[in-house]
C-alpha cells in the first residue's frame, strides 16, 4: 500500500531517522488502525492521500501523526528542503502547518530561513496539547507560533499523552503517602524510611552490579537524605560534581563531566559487548543545559513525567565520569522532592522496586532499550575497538566510534513515552508493596519486641538480634544464639515463649510468615 506522510517524506527524500515513525500511515480500501510494538498503523481511504510535494505530506504528517524532531532535523538538513521550506511560506503565510513547519526549522537548525516571517495569522501551538507533554509557552512572533517545547534545541524529549502516560498524570502520590499513614501511623512510616533509604541506595547498586560495598552504599544513602530537592539546578556541572563527590567519596579515579568516549555493555563469551553508546563528550554540558531548561519550562506538569524525563533524559546523556547510574535514579526523588509531591524525609526505594525479581530487572532492562536497541542497529558498522587513545582527562580509552554527528538528533530528541508510563508503574509498586511490606515488617517486629519484653530485659538492638537469628532459623532457637545469650539454653520457658512471640508477630491472618 502507497505510503504517505513521514514515511512518505523518508522514501522521497532517502532520509532515515534512527527511532521510528511512532505513527505510520498508508492509504488502502478502507479506514483502519491497528497497533503493534508501540507503532500505531493507520490506513486511509484515497480521499487522505495527500498532494505529492513537500508541503502535502508534511502537512498530513503534522496534522495526523505528530511531530518528530529527530527526523525534521535529518530532513531540513537537505538544502532543497530549505528552498522548498521558502516556497511554501510564500504561497501560504497565514498557512497553520506552513508556520508550525518554518517555526520547527528555525528552532532546530543554526540559521535563519532567508524570508520575512509572518504578520497575520492566529497563533498555533509548536506542539498539540492534547497529543503531547507541552511546557509554558512562549509566543514567537516572527511565526506567531507558542513554542510550547519541552526543552531546547540541545536537548528536547517527545512524550506522547498516551492512556499510560495520562494515568502517570492524574497519579496521586500523596493519596498513597496519606493512605500508608493512616495504615501504620506516622512515628512507623517515618522509621521505615530510614532504613528504607539505605535499602535504596543498595538496591542501586545493585542495579550497577556491584554489591557488597557498605560504605558506598551508606554514602549513597546520605547523599539521597541530604540532597534531594535542595539544589536550585541539579544539572548545573557544578552540581552535578558535588553530588558525584558525595556518591562515590575521596577515592574515585574520575571526577566531573566526561572528557572521553563512555558505552554501556556486557560481556558474552569473553567478549565485549556493546549495549549502549553515549553522545560525544563536547556535547554533554549543553545537553544538561537541555535538560535544565526541560526542568524551568515544565513547572507544573505532573512531578511523576518530570522525574521519568529527567532521570532517563540524563542516564542517555550520560555525562559523568563515573555515577551516572546513581545519580539518574537519584533525580526521581530529587524531582518529587523539589515539586512538593515527596516530603521530607521520605525516600522512594524505586532501585528496590527494579530489583524486587528478575522481571522487575527485566522490565528495567526493556525500557532502556526503547531507545538504546534502535540506536545499536542504526550505527552497528560505525564503532570498533582499535588503537588506544589518551583523552584530555587522562582517561585511556579504545573504543571508537565515526558517527557522533550523524546520531547527534537522536540523542537530543529521545521519545521518552514509555520510560514515563514505566516510571509510574515503579512508583506504584513501591508505594503498595516496598513501603508497605517495610511498614508491615516494622509493625510485625515492633509486636515481637513488645511480647518478649514480657519475659526478657534487653535493649531494643538486641532483641531485634534474637528476632532475625529466630525468624532465620525457622522460629528455633539455635546454637550461636545460646552461646551468645546463655540465659536462653539456661531457662526454657524463655526460649519457648520467644519462638511463640516471633511466629505469632510475623503471621498474617492466614496462619502464614511475613517476610521483609
Amino acid at each position: 500500500m502507497p505510503r504517505i506522510g513521514y514515511q512518505w517524506l523518508s522514501q522521497t527524500y532517502d532520509v532515515h531517522p534512527v527511532h521510528p515513525f511512532v505513527v505510520q500511515s498508508e492509504i488502502g480500501r478502507t479506514r483502519s488502525t491497528s497497533m503493534r510494538d508501540g507503532i500505531r498503523s493507520e490506513v486511509y481511504p484515497e480521499n487522505y492521500r495527500p498532494v505529492p510535494t513537500l508541503p502535502g505530506h508534511l502537512t498530513f504528517a503534522f496534522k495526523h501523526e505528530g511531530v518528530h524532531l529527530e527526523f525534521l532535523v535529518r530532513l531540513y538538513r537537505l538544502p532543497q528542503v530549505r528552498t522548498e521550506l521558502e516556497r511554501w511560506i510564500q504561497s501560504e503565510p497565514t498557512g497553520a502547518y506552513a508556520r508550525r513547519a518554518c517555526f520547527l526549522y528555525e528552532w532546530l537548525m543554526p540559521e535563519t530561513l532567508n524570508v520575512a516571517g509572518v504578520s497575520k495569522g492566529n497563533y498555533i501551538d509548536a506542539l498539540d496539547p492534547e497529543r503531547f507533554i507541552t511546557c509554558r509557552p512562549v509566543n514567537n512572533p516572527r511565526w506567531r507560533v507558542r513554542d510550547n517545547l519541552p526543552g531546547s534545541r540541545e536537548f528536547c524529549p517527545v512524550v506522547w499523552r498516551t492512556d499510560e502516560v495520562l494515568q502517570a498524570e492524574s497519579y496521586d502520590i500523596p493519596a498513597q503517602l496519606a493512605q500508608l499513614e493512616a495504615d501504620y501511623g506516622i512515628d512507623l512510616i517515618l522509621r521505615s524510611t530510614v532504613w528504607l533509604t539505605v535499602k535504596e541506595s543498595r538496591a542501586s547498586f545493585q542495579i550497577e552490579r556491584e554489591q557488597g560495598q557498605e560504605d558506598r552504599i551508606r554514602r549513597f544513602a546520605a547523599v539521597m537524605e541530604r540532597e534531594c530537592g535542595l539544589h536550585e539546578n541539579p544539572f548545573a556541572p557544578e552540581t552535578l560534581s558535588a553530588l558525584q563527590h558525595g556518591i562515590l567519596g575521596t577515592s574515585a579515579l574520575r571526577y566531573g563531566l566526561r572528557k572521553s568516549p563512555v558505552f554501556v555493555g556486557h560481556v558474552a563469551r569473553y567478549q565485549q559487548v556493546v549495549d549502549y553508546i553515549g553522545p560525544h563528550w563536547l556535547e554533554a554540558e549543553a545537553m544538561l543545559g537541555g535538560l535544565s531548561a526541560f526542568l524551568d519550562r515544565s513547572a507544573g506538569v505532573a512531578a511523576v513525567v518530570r522525574a521519568a524525563i529527567a532521570s532517563f533524559g540524563f542516564v542517555y546523556v550520560h555525562p559523568m565520569a563515573d555515577g551516572n547510574g546513581r545519580i539518574s535514579r537519584f533525580l526521581i526523588n530529587d524531582v518529587l522532592r523539589r515539586d512538593g509531591i515527596l516530603p521530607a524525609p521520605m525516600i522512594l526505594p524505586v532501585s528496590a522496586t527494579i530489583t524486587h525479581s528478575t522481571y522487575n530487572r527485566a522490565d528495567y532492562d526493556r525500557v532502556l532499550e526503547r531507545f538504546s536497541k534502535p540506536l545499536m542497529r542504526h550505527y552497528a558498522e560505525h564503532y570498533r575497538f582499535g588503537e588506544t587513545v589518551q583523552a584530555e582527562d587522562g582517561v585511556e580509552y579504545n573504543f571508537h566510534f565515526s558517527a557522533y554527528d550523524d546520531a547527534l538528533p537522536a540523542w537530543r530528541y529521545p521519545d521518552l513515552t514509555a520510560h514515563v508510563g514505566y516510571l509510574a508503574k515503579v512508583i506504584h509498586q513501591t508505594l503498595t508493596h516496598e513501603m508497605r511490606d517495610e511498614a508491615h515488617f516494622l509493625q510485625a517486629n515492633e509486636r515481637a519486641r513488645q511480647a518478649i519484653k514480657q519475659v526478657l530485659e534487653a535493649p531494643d538492638n538486641e532483641l531485634d538480634t534474637i528476632i532475625r537469628s529466630v525468624r532465620e532459623n525457622n522460629n528455633r532457637i539455635s546454637n550461636k544464639l545460646t552461646r551468645l545469650y546463655p540465659v536462653l539454653a539456661e531457662k526454657q520457658v524463655i526460649a519457648e515463649h520467644i519462638c511463640h512471640a516471633v511466629m505469632e508477630a510475623f503471621s498474617d491472618s492466614t496462619g502464614n510468615e511475613e517476610t521483609s
